[in-house]
């Protein structure tokens, strides 16, 4: 099992971090993952989301990280296509897959804001449309000039440049969430980015209909078949299991505001997204409020020493998970505490979840 990092990049009022430093900080973080060791880093793109997320340019930051970074693969997760043109999607992840010298993944999705669909101009309903039709476009791109006639792009011979290093094109995941999106990820031979609001009961099923989907696909043979499972879970490492859990409360906080963010599709009926109102049972959470032992319970953090972070981890190892994406102090600690975490974690924690991915097979 690969492990990878995640970021928000989170500005928390009620903690003395600028937005500036969340951002140099953060890259200080990565450089230190790309020496210790680490797979990947991902960043998501979110608008609007004070403190929760100040993430809304996420190309540019994971391009100064490109030139910070030497072996880290860097993660775009997620590129919401429906309030972003797909022409422009692929020139930006020519020109991040050339700085990068080929590291980059690249994730799509359809967002779940109405706040941004708003503002942006674009319509909840036609949102598996913008994932089917900004897939085939990505694939397209750098295989010469692109010819793409659907209901929301009309492409004539049109010549996406520059070219990525990566061909035909880097890696493809797409954010899930529902059903129908699992299996068509799986037929179209895609990676899925499960998490971070599911907790783990019914990532484990959504892991099995993915399998199941995958043997069932007939593109399984196809050499661009690609299917990977990732999941992303809240994290902190320290020597002192007391001083973890006693800093790893603030990850309420977090989860907290992200459940925050989902209350308006989860509220009103969308069309497309009926499947959040199966979600519903995360509202009584929303109202009693989150505590650090409930989202251990629900396998959305894992916090402790070294041999606790292992035996937490190990299980979605066993499980089939291809790789994790640990939110590690989500934000939620000082810098310093997130790099000794980092440290701990490859040198007592990774290494372990090799063999345990071992015995699954």
């Amino acid at each position: 099992m690969q492990v990878d990092l995640f970021y928000e990049l989170a500005v928390p009022a009620h903690l003395p971090r600028s937005e500036a430093q969340v951002y140099h900080e953060t890259l200080d973080e990565l450089a230190l993952a790309d020496e210790l060791g680490f797979h990947g880093a991902w960043l998501v793109e979110h608008h609007f989301m004070r403190e929760y997320s100040h993430s809304s340019a996420p190309e540019l930051f994971l391009a100064a990280a490109s030139q910070r970074t030497q072996r880290l693969r860097l993660g775009h997760a997620v590129i919401a296509l429906p309030y972003n043109h797909a022409v422009r999607v692929a020139e930006r992840v020519a020109v991040l897959d050339l700085l990068s010298n080929g590291r980059l993944d690249v994730g799509i999705g359809r967002g779940f804001s109405p706040r941004e669909y708003q503002i942006f101009g674009a319509e909840m309903a036609d949102s598996r449309l913008h994932l089917q039709e900004g897939l085939a476009i990505l694939r397209a791109a750098g295989s010469g000039p692109v010819q793409h006639q659907g209901t929301l792009y009309q492409l004539d011979d049109i010549d996406i440049l520059p070219n990525p290093v990566q061909r035909p094109h880097p890696p493809l995941w797409v954010a899930a969430v529902s059903p129908q999106t699992f299996r068509w990820a799986a037929q179209e031979g895609i990676g899925v980015l499960s998490g971070p609001f599911k907790p783990w009961f019914l990532i484990k099923q959504d892991l099995k209909a993915y399998r199941r989907a995958v043997r069932e696909s007939p593109q399984a043979q196809s050499s661009s078949f690609n299917p990977r499972f990732a999941m992303t879970i809240g994290c902190l490492c320290l020597e002192d299991a007391a001083e973890a859990r006693h800093l790893a409360e603030g990850f309420t906080w977090y989860y907290q505001r992200l459940l925050d963010q989902t209350r308006p599709v989860l509220a009103q009926l969308r069309e497309s997204y009926e499947y959040y109102h199966r979600l519903a049972f995360l509202e009584p959470l929303l109202r009693r409020g989150l505590s650090l032992r409930l989202l251990e319970s629900m396998g959305m953090v894992v916090v402790g020493n070294p041999e606790q972070c292992r035996k937490g981890l190990a299980r979605y190892a066993r499980a089939g998970v291809d790789r994790l994406l640990l939110a590690v102090g989500a934000g939620m600690v000082s810098s310093a505490v997130t790099q000794r975490s980092l440290q701990l974690l490859a040198e007592e924690v990774l290494p372990s979840l090799a063999e345990h991915r071992a015995d699954a097979a």
